[in-house]
């Protein structure tokens, strides 16, 4: 048996291939959309992808299945489990076999039992896996996808909170609860391999080692240690960070069905800064990827500014407007990259790209905004000169904050500009200083100027002034 393990970094997502080295097929355990590395794998090994197995409907990335099959028409494997508002839609005319509780398929000597685990979602499903290659006829280990992760397990808040499908929180809690009781009857040996790790927003206190055991779980994962489900749901709830934006997208794109890659539009390279200010005009979106430094110093009137870091695809998430053009600013070595980057959470209307060095040396009257110390910014406000807009989350404002900060999380600051007073100097602060400069640059690409980015964020400011309202 061969199992390989692929990490996205700007995702913290897992993804698996697991291969009958006897009779050379193979399937691919939630796939990313980018197939390219399954494809070296599979080149490499002399392996033919047969299967693609999701755990649930991912809402926090475009699966691959449908690039898997279009490649190699890969028979995809999904959950029949939940109720009618989730199921697939998009499985016309596509190789595939519904999945229930207690089914079982094979690949070559691979045995695949399904287990119905709801709570993140109402259909996910988990794969435990036996290798009856050799001598074993009990399973090794489970894919859990969203259900169990490194110290956690799947948030049941997603649904109502990013998809607006009320009374869900507390029903998915309730379902996390059981579907954790059958979790633990599991041997303790199985090896555990979940969909994410440290960094995703599908959970609270993900750990960043790629796997774990049964055992391990059941006895340092916060969440085993509930023997009444009140408690367990209360603890549950309490929290979660605040979804991103684009969840609400990739549960639709992924449920109703999402584009080829190869059918998205062909990328223009465009020269000239004044048609990068003329697309603006227009009201196209334009994203600067610099850094948030360079971008401070000198940018294009109008433009966003995300810099192209393991962060990149989060806030592209939360922030690029799905139904808008986009172009982008950037190191064109780093385009393809960028492209793979935006398309894995489904910003699909990317048309074209500019080098962005270039553009800057070209374009006239750049605009700025200033950065200024913590020490800095505390004068301001003892001046009455300025106020704090705080942009982190809602779990890091209530553990502690600057006194009469008003507080905005930085990816719902588009649509809440209204409430932000621009009579006053806006200082921006975030913990360490890159989550406000993203909010600076939305705020200015909205026509508010009048701000600063407070470097170093509230840790600075702790260690400098210590005016924290607790």
């Amino acid at each position: 048996m061969l199992l390989r393990y692929f990490y996205d970094e700007k995702l913290a997502h897992a993804s698996y291939v697991v291969g009958c080295q006897k009779t050379g097929e193979a399937v691919v355990v939630d796939p990313m959309r980018d197939i390219t590395a399954y494809e070296e794998l599979a080149k490499e090994e002399k392996l033919n992808i047969v299967g693609a197995l999701e755990t649930h409907i991912h809402a926090d990335f475009v699966s691959g299945s449908r690039e898997l099959n279009d490649r190699f028409g890969t028979k995809l494997y999904v959950s029949d489990e939940g109720d009618a508002d989730w199921k697939y839609q998009n499985l016309d005319g596509i190789s595939h076999q519904l999945l229930k509780d207690g089914d079982q398929f094979k690949i070559g000597n691979l045995v695949f039992d399904v287990m119905h685990t709801p709570g993140h979602t109402p259909e996910s499903i988990s794969f435990l896996l036996t290798d009856k290659g050799g001598s074993a006829d009990k399973p090794m280990g489970i894919f859990t996808g969203d259900f169990v992760f490194v110290g956690d397990v799947g948030r049941p808040d997603l649904l109502e909170k990013a998809a607006d499908i009320q009374g869900t929180s507390d029903s998915g809690a309730a379902s996390m609860f059981k579907s954790i009781e059958r979790f633990k009857a599991l041997p303790d040996y199985l090896q555990v391999w979940p969909a994410h790790g440290a960094g995703s927003a599908c959970g609270k206190a993900l750990g960043a080692v790629p796997s774990t055991t049964v055992g391990y779980e059941k006895a340092f994962n916060w969440a085993m240690q509930f023997d009444d489900e009140a408690s367990f749901k209360k603890a549950l709830l309490e929290g979660q960070p605040e979804p991103p934006y684009y969840f609400a997208v990739m549960k639709s794109v992924n449920k109703v069905g999402q584009k080829l890659i190869k059918d998205l539009p062909e990328l223009k390279e465009i020269t000239s800064a004044a048609d990068i200010e003329a697309l603006l005009a227009e009201g196209k979106q334009v994203l600067d990827m610099r850094p948030a430094d360079a971008y401070s110093k000198g940018h294009i009137q109008g433009t966003l500014n995300i810099p192209f870091n393991n962060s990149f695809t989060n806030w592209a998430g939360w922030i690029v407007d799905y139904d808008k053009p986009l172009y982008l600013l950037l190191d064109t070595k780093v385009l393809d990259e960028a492209l793979v980057a935006l398309r894995s959470v489904g910003i699909d209307e990317v048309y074209g790209f500019a080098e962005a060095d270039s553009l800057m040396a070209q374009a006239e009257n750049l605009a700025s905004y200033e950065n200024v110390s913590p020490s800095e910014a505390n004068e301001m406000v003892e001046n009455s000169e300025a106020y704090v807009l705080d942009v982190r989350n809602q779990t890091e404002f209530d553990e502690g904050h600057i006194d009469n900060a008003q507080h905005i999380m930085v990816g719902t600051l588009k649509n809440r500009l209204d409430e932000v007073d621009t009579d006053k100097t806006i200082i921006v602060q975030c913990q360490a200083g890159a989550r406000s400069a993203i909010a600076a640059s939305v705020l200015k690409a909205n026509g508010i100027d009048k701000l600063v980015n407070m470097t170093g964020g509230y840790s600075k400011w702790q260690q400098e002034v210590a005016s924290v309202k607790q």
